[in-house]
């Protein structure tokens, strides 16, 4: 019986040496490391929503705007002002020359003119050409009554002011409306080519409301010139 015992005892021994070894032998197994959690995103404090903070940027885009446009203004408004005394430094020492157009011209021969009334200088020149059976004279284009410049009307064979209604006959003596006088007339000439020269700073005039006696008959005293030529 002890023997029996003493084999038992003798397995039980092997037994627990041979889990031994295997509990020695088996691999330990390396502990994973654990994946991070994704992050919450964090919630907006109160009064920061998407919305405000689109707000902020949009009030800050257009703080910036307005400063540049005042940048623009400031800059523009100190160029005008450097130019503007620029303009008038140079206009001190500039000549105050005034341009007129030349009061005296050519118009032509006398055979250019038939009987009647000529516009085509008046733009240019502001006369009417008159040419009658006897006489060739130049009608200064200036109402008497206030200096507007009258229209020839074929059709009525007069002169018509269109500021007033002052009318005036074919030779520019006035019949109606507020003109008090005929219109003057420019001094013409012939010169040493057989050319008609108008000048219109020599005027001849008729003040008949003054009981005046006409111009319009004088000639020069050697004959070449002066209110009219004759044809």
């Amino acid at each position: 019986m002890e023997t029996a015992s003493m084999e038992t005892v003798d397995d039980a021994s092997n037994d627990v040496g041979n889990e031994g070894k295997s509990e020695a032998t088996a691999p330990v197994e390396k502990a994973k490391p654990e994946k991070p959690a994704p992050a919450k995103p964090s919630k907006p404090a109160i009064g920061t929503s998407a919305g405000a903070r689109t707000k902020v940027v949009q009030s800050a885009s257009l703080a910036g705007e307005v400063r540049i446009l005042r940048r623009t203004i400031i800059w523009t408004s100190v160029a005008g002002f450097l130019v503007a005394c620029l303009l008038m430094f140079l206009r001190f020492f500039l000549p105050r020359a005034i341009f007129e157009p030349n009061t005296v011209f050519r118009i032509g021969l006398p055979g250019d003119f038939g009987i009647g009334v000529d516009t085509k200088f008046q733009q240019q020149y502001r006369i009417w050409v008159v040419r009658n059976a006897e006489r060739l004279f130049v009608i200064y284009a200036r109402c008497t009554h206030l200096g507007c410049t009258p229209d020839w009307k074929a059709g009525e064979n007069k002169f018509k002011c269109p500021c007033h209604g002052s009318g005036y006959d074919s030779e520019g003596v006035n019949f109606e409306g507020p003109a008090p006088r005929p219109m003057d007339r420019a001094h013409i000439e012939l010169d040493a080519e057989g050319q008609l020269v108008v000048n219109t700073a020599r005027l001849y005039s008729w003040e008949r409301d003054k009981g005046k006696d006409s111009q319009f008959n004088d000639h020069d005293s050697g004959g070449t010139g002066g209110a009219y030529i004759s044809v």
